[in-house]
């Protein structure tokens, strides 16, 4: 449907936009066989930080992926199990990538690809037995890390990746600059043709939150506020995302919670 509609668009003389939802690979994990097939005898890489973090953080107990039928296994408790789940979550990445290259290739018959801009985005990560979560929610790394691909004609340094740090907000003021409109004053994101224009540019910092905790990332660090006067502190330089050093660092936890009000208290 939405390659028609893409088809439809582009015949006509006026300008569009066109939102398309790849549904995977959300829950349940599950896609055409063949998508599977090369993941079936591949060795994946040990999960990373697999044990569920001491003290008070963000941590959840899955629920959201635990009550899907799971033929009563626990990828928490049962290697095996764990692994199945990421080979099915790797296929279901891979018939994503399928998806978009059908769109691609649809715009590229066309003949509007040389005239469009193309962004591609997810609104958010996901765990896959990263401190004993699996899902999203939290506040960690695992779960606010999430793909953004930006491509227009004529871009420079095209496929090149850039480690610096940008938001979603950010995608809203990049398509107007992109596309030649006038940037609405009320838009909190930055444009990033800065950045798409020379990868080694600087990013930001960013911000999300979950009801009331609320966490600010840079390049070193990553401040989650509790709300009742506790925080987190990590560390990206040294543990990551494993060692509260909160408590350690007091002038830290000030300066990078004075900037997360800053930023949740504007209009």
């Amino acid at each position: 449907e939405g390659i028609r509609q893409l088809k439809e668009l582009a015949e006509s003389d006026k300008p569009f936009f066109l939102a398309m939802g790849i549904l995977r690979p959300h829950l349940p994990f599950g896609a055409p066989a063949k998508y599977l097939q090369p993941y079936r005898d591949v060795t994946l890489p040990p999960i990373p930080h697999p044990g569920k973090p001491s003290g008070k953080t963000t941590w959840h107990g899955s629920g959201e992926f635990m009550k899907y039928n799971r033929w009563k296994r626990n990828p928490n408790t049962d290697p095996e199990f764990a692994t199945e789940v990421r080979r099915h979550y790797a296929a279901c990445v891979s018939y994503a990538d399928a998806s978009v290259g059908r769109i691609i290739h649809a715009l590229n018959s066309t003949g509007a690809a040389k005239n469009t801009v193309v962004v591609l985005w997810g609104d958010h990560g996901w765990h896959l037995g990263e401190h004993s979560v699996w899902g999203k929610h939290t506040l960690f790394e695992e779960s606010l890390l999430s793909p953004l691909i930006v491509s227009y004609p004529g871009i420079p340094m095209a496929g090149e990746a850039t480690e610096a740090m940008v938001e979603t907000l950010d995608i809203f003021p990049t398509l107007c600059e992109l596309t030649d409109l006038p940037g609405p004053d009320f838009v909190h994101g930055t444009s990033l043709k800065p950045l798409l224009q020379s990868p080694n540019a600087s990013g930001h910092i960013a911000i999300a939150y979950a009801g009331k905790r609320q966490t600010i990332r840079n390049n070193r660090y990553r401040l989650i506020d509790h709300g009742n006067g506790f925080h987190e502190l990590y560390d990206h330089s040294r543990a990551g995302e494993t060692k509260n050093i909160a408590d350690g660092h007091p002038e830290v936890v000030e300066e990078l919670s004075g900037m997360l009000k800053t930023r949740l208290a504007l209009p």
